[in-house]
């Protein structure tokens, strides 16, 4: 039998509670529900003060470093951000700034994030796509979008939001497996 995949999703909301782990504990519910695979979240407010105050990856305590690796060796990566003053967080960029470069070339990601209404949903295509193009990532053609009428006492409600969840999972599990892994082994 193969090792289980390593899913990791990432929740770039620094409060709590938050629409924003929300969304990204449900895309890793669905995504893994039929994959061997282990999961893990990487929560930006759980480490959020130290990853701030670290000019470079040096200065990290080791729980946070432990967290970046986790970031860096999954087989997939779901990157969760809250929309903020239309793009994502300046502290979720500055901890990818602190992943390794070449650490997430050809590591497929699902994009997601939370925003007030639906004028920020292009924030997926405009801002967090480009950030893992740098990254050499394969970002996954469907992103999940929600907004605060998608939730109700931080719970999902949204049938149409949870119907691009159940999209999203399905289009992103065929592009994972030994093939995937031996692709990244490679690069």
């Amino acid at each position: 039998m193969t090792a289980p995949l390593n899913i990791v999703a990432v929740s770039g909301g620094a409060y709590r509670p938050s629409r924003t782990l929300v969304l990204a504990e449900a895309i890793l519910a669905e995504v893994a529900e039929t994959l061997h695979a282990t999961t893990r979240i990487v929560e930006l407010a759980d480490i959020a003060r130290p990853v701030g105050g670290a000019l470079s990856r040096n200065e990290l305590p080791a729980e946070v470093e432990e967290q970046i690796r986790a970031i860096e060796n999954a087989d997939l990566l779901i990157v969760a951000s809250p929309v903020y003053r239309g793009s994502y967080p300046g502290l979720l960029k500055h901890l990818f700034d602190l992943v390794g470069i070449e650490a997430l070339v050809d590591t497929p990601v699902l994009l997601a994030a939370t925003g007030g209404s639906p004028l920020h949903a292009l924030v997926i295509d405009h801002q967090l796509r480009p950030l893992f193009s740098f990254f050499q990532s394969l970002t996954l053609p469907i992103g999940v979008y929600a907004t605060e009428a998608d939730f109700a006492d931080y719970r999902i409600v949204s049938e149409s939001l949870q119907a691009r969840i159940r999209l999203a999972a399905a289009r992103a599990r065929p592009l994972l497996g030994s093939a995937s892994r031996e692709l990244r082994r490679i690069a």
